[in-house]
């Protein structure tokens, strides 16, 4: 959705804030938005509701919600396609090999043992 929105807009993304770079990865808030992705997935983070106080005040409650739906949504999404055994469709692994590879899910899939390309595993 980052993908088709930015280039909807005629705007340019940057995936290296996913992976430890600096910046907001030209996304509003996106610093902020990572650590607070981070935050909820680790149930043990004591920063989650400093991080929720922030995304209120800068962004605004529908802000926070948001951002709960949507991490929530992703990582039950992630879980179902996990436990099922689920492989990302051709077109999809086509779409989207560029920042998958980018942000070396290819690499963490196989490193656990998994098929992260259905289309190299043939």
């Amino acid at each position: 959705m980052l993908r088709a929105s930015s280039k909807a807009k005629g705007e340019k993304y940057d995936l290296t804030l996913l992976t430890g770079g600096s910046g907001d990865g030209n996304i509003p808030h996106g610093a902020l938005l990572v650590e607070f992705a981070e935050a909820v997935l680790d149930s043990n983070d004591p920063h989650l509701p400093t991080v929720q106080t922030e995304i209120r005040a800068k962004m605004g409650d529908a802000a926070l919600v948001d951002s709960a739906a949507i991490a929530a949504t992703f990582n039950a999404i992630d879980r179902v396609a996990d436990a099922t055994g689920i492989l990302i469709e051709d077109a999809k692994a086509e779409a989207t090999a560029d920042f998958r590879a980018a942000l070396g899910i290819n690499a963490l899939a196989e490193n656990r043992g998994e098929v992260a390309d259905p289309r190299t595993d043939r």
